[in-house]
């Protein structure tokens, strides 16, 4: 009997530890032996433990760049393979521009990984996965500006030290993925409306979700939404081709939680939530810690242009060209089934003469699967191949961003072997995205009132919804009047 209590006595102790491990996260400075002096070295260590959570990883979207066009309207079917590894947008552009894919030399240190510096970059290696850039919590871990790596001029200065970034590893933390999400499209803030590193420090009243529980907040970290699986994380970009799984509100706000049981306005809210998606009320405004991207026009590159300052940003960079800028502003309203339209890489521009539409969501009034969702609505130009009439990929990165030269920028971009051919002529069209803007959800108490959207208010824009007017006035999706009952 004794020996049965033992038993207990030390399996009970065992899950106690392991409940402490998996939710302290274990201690690293055992197993880790440095000094290193690059991430693979880091890496390598890792893979004596964790080789399956490597394998796992090398399956996802995060490190293959690509994936099932399960998102675009009319792809959905297809085996192709699509991502920012062979796509384009109206911010950077593309990664790939250059001979051997030079530009990622640059664009890629952001990718997980180490090394991918040119086209023939080996996805089957395990050593190259950055395990750190995911999981590190002290050591001040970063990765360099050039060469896809750890930043090595940060460890020959003592600002980083990579043994303690490898012995101190745990769950990831707003940080960890802010250092590539806060960051996109060159800058913070840049491109996902209300993802920046104000986040670090904000209270509820910036996002309620995020915010820390000593300022008000829920103290969530991105996977408590993003729910993870074998390293493959949910979540639909309004930018990308793929996604694993959706991320919803009702995930948790459901059942038991479910919103709006003790309003007063409990019956009308629920008539809402047929057409307006939760985060239309709860995201009154956006880019609310600092101000965000709006538009950038390459068409003024090389130019000489006086910039101006506006939100304390810069509007003219030379190099880049002309920006615009907006700071806690009314989003733009669309209708979201699901789905997006998206500018392929080749797709024919049959109108030059017309925006085009870079990624824009799919629905409207009549798709009794849509829904009214907020977006950052947001405009450049980028210069179209004038014969062949797609956009072209053209090398920024030690080319135009030296010399300003569009025409060898453009000869240059297309001897990548992602990009297209290039047929000689080029002109610049204007481009239009849509950008989800689901996070930065406020406190209930500063969700969306009836006469914020209703009543003569302007935050609405209901006929580029597709209604006659305030649909208070003129009846909803169904036609029926406010307030009238059917028989």
């Amino acid at each position: 009997m004794k020996g049965f209590k033992g038993m207990v006595a030390l399996l009970t102790a065992a899950l106690v530890l392991f409940s402490f491990q998996v939710f302290a996260g274990v201690d690293h400075s055992d197993f880790v032996k440095g000094p290193f002096t690059k991430g693979q070295d880091v890496t390598k260590q890792c893979l004596e433990c964790h080789d399956k959570q490597a394998a796992d990883f090398m399956k996802t979207a995060h490190w293959k760049w690509e994936g099932t066009p399960n998102h675009v309207k009319g792809m959905e079917k297809s085996t192709k393979t699509f991502g920012k590894k062979n796509m384009t947008n109206n911010f950077c552009t593309t990664v790939f521009g250059g001979k051997d894919g030079l530009v990622h030399e640059s664009c890629d240190k952001c990718h997980a990984g180490y090394g991918w510096t040119r086209s023939k970059f080996d996805f089957n290696d395990k050593t190259r996965v950055d395990c750190l850039i995911c999981h590190s919590q002290k050591g001040n871990y970063a990765r360099g500006a050039v060469g896809a790596d750890v930043d090595a001029a940060a460890i020959a200065k003592g600002s980083m030290n990579l043994e303690v970034a490898a012995k101190n590893v745990g769950m990831p933390t707003l940080k960890n993925c802010g250092d590539c999400h806060f960051y996109g499209g060159g800058g913070d803030n840049v491109k996902s409306p209300g993802l920046d590193s104000t986040l670090l420090a904000a209270d509820k009243n910036r996002d309620v979700h995020m915010a820390s529980k000593e300022k008000g907040g829920a103290g969530l970290m991105c996977q408590d939404c993003h729910k993870t699986k074998d390293h493959a994380i949910a979540g639909r970009s309004s930018m990308m081709a793929h996604y694993v799984a959706k991320v919803e509100c009702t995930d948790c706000h459901s059942g038991a939680k479910a919103p709006h049981q003790k309003s007063k306005n409990a019956a009308i809210l629920a008539r809402h939530t047929a057409s307006v998606a939760c985060q239309t009320c709860h995201v009154p405004a956006i880019s609310k810690g600092q101000a965000t991207k709006v538009g950038w026009w390459w068409a003024d590159v090389g130019k000489k242009i006086e910039p101006k300052e506006e939100f304390d940003m810069e509007t003219f960079a030379k190099k880049k060209g002309t920006f615009k800028w907006n700071m806690n502003y009314v989003p733009t309203y669309a209708w979201y089934n699901g789905k997006i339209e998206r500018y392929m890489l080749g797709d024919k521009i049959k109108d030059p003469s017309k925006p085009v539409n870079m990624t824009k969501p799919v629905g409207d009034i009549k798709d009794k699967t849509a829904k009214i969702y907020p977006y950052k609505f947001y405009q450049g130009s980028q210069p179209m191949d004038s014969k062949f009439k797609y956009l072209n990929s053209f090398q920024q990165y030690k080319s135009l961003w030296d010399d300003y030269n569009w025409e060898k920028a453009l000869v240059e971009g297309a001897k990548s072997p992602e990009a297209l051919p290039y047929s000689g002529k080029y002109q610049f069209v204007q481009t239009q995205s849509w950008l989800s803007a689901p996070h930065e959800v406020v406190p209930k108490e500063q969700a969306l009132q009836c006469g914020e959207c209703h009543m003569g208010a302007k935050r609405m824009d209901w006929a580029a919804l597709g209604y006659k007017g305030d649909p208070m006035q003129v009846g909803g999706r169904a036609t029926e009047k406010a307030g009238k009952k059917k028989k």
